[in-house]
Parts: C-alpha cells; sequence; structure tokens
C-alpha cells in the first residue's frame, strides 16, 4: 500500500490477513508422497491377487486429493491489508486471482459492525461508513475474527479521540 499519510501520523492498526492452512507446502509434499506409496503398495497387493481394476482406483483418489488439496492452497493466495491512521483506514482486498479492490475510509465516521453466534462465535466483521458494509477477514475462523474485532473497535475508539 501507497504511504499516503504525512509524517509523523501514527498506525493505528496494521494488518495482513490471509486464509489460514493447517498444513504447510513442505508437509503437503510428505503427504502425498506417502500417500502415493502406501496406495501403490496396497494396489500391487490387490493386482497379485487378481483384481487389476482395483489397482487404478488406489491411483485415482490420490490424484484426486492431490487436487483438492491444489485448489485449496491455490485459493490461500487471497488476502486483505488493513491500515489505519487517526485520518485514513485503508482496506485492500486481493482475491485469489490477483484482482484488487481498494478502499478508504474516514476512520472517526466508521464504525465496527459484528454478528455473533453463540455457538460457531463471530462470523462476521464489517466495516461501515455511510451505511455501506464492507466485510473484513472472511475468510477467517470465528477466533481469529473476535480477535481482529477486538483490536478494529480498539483503534477506531482511538482515532474517534
Amino acid at each position: 500500500m501507497a504511504d499516503s499519510n504525512p509524517p509523523g501520523d501514527p498506525v493505528l492498526f496494521e494488518a495482513r490477513l490471509s486464509p489460514y492452512r493447517s498444513l504447510p507446502l513442505k508437509g503437503f509434499n510428505v503427504l502425498m508422497i506417502l500417500l502415493g506409496i502406501m496406495s501403490f503398495i496396497v494396489g500391487i497387493v490387490f493386482l497379485s491377487l487378481g483384481a487389476w481394476p482395483i489397482f487404478g482406483f488406489f491411483g485415482l483418489d490420490v490424484l484426486l486429493l492431490w487436487f483438492a488439496l491444489r485448489v485449496n492452497y491455490r485459493d490461500a493466495d487471497a488476502y486483505e491489508d488493513i491500515r489505519m491512521t487517526p485520518v485514513e483506514l485503508h482496506v485492500r482486498q486481493v482475491s485469489k486471482h490477483g484482482k484488487q479492490r481498494d478502499t478508504e475510509f474516514n476512520p472517526r465516521w466508521t464504525r465496527l459492525e459484528k454478528d455473533e453466534d453463540e455457538i460457531a462465535g463471530v462470523t462476521k466483521v464489517a466495516l461501515v461508513s455511510r451505511g455501506l458494509p464492507l466485510v473484513v477477514g472472511s475468510f477467517l475462523p470465528p477466533s481469529y475474527k473476535k480477535e481482529l474485532a477486538i483490536r478494529l473497535s480498539k483503534a477506531l475508539a482511538i482515532a474517534k479521540r
């Protein structure tokens, strides 16, 4: 993001939000190699027993799992940058395809709305200005959304003073 605030303007809040992935890329590679080896060994057993069509299905399930996880990792390319100073709140949302959307708010006229469920926790965090909501962190798990809402509301309160 371009630094548009004058020197000396303190940054009240700054964060890059990105989808959580519990399995790092190295772990993905290890998992796929182990699954491939196990699938091949079990497939050979079935092949030796004369059930040759099953051998192909063992490879097919590994291929489908690989494809599903690759799609999941591609979706992780999305992110949101949020930066707040006393005079400006800037949100840059970048989709998994690289499409950017920049939104500017005046923090003094912006409020935070959140939807909370007793069971699921915080399900939505939105910045609202002039009646128009902008949902942020939609890909985050509820516990992270709660933390985001707390930190953003503190920064907005400071900006409004």
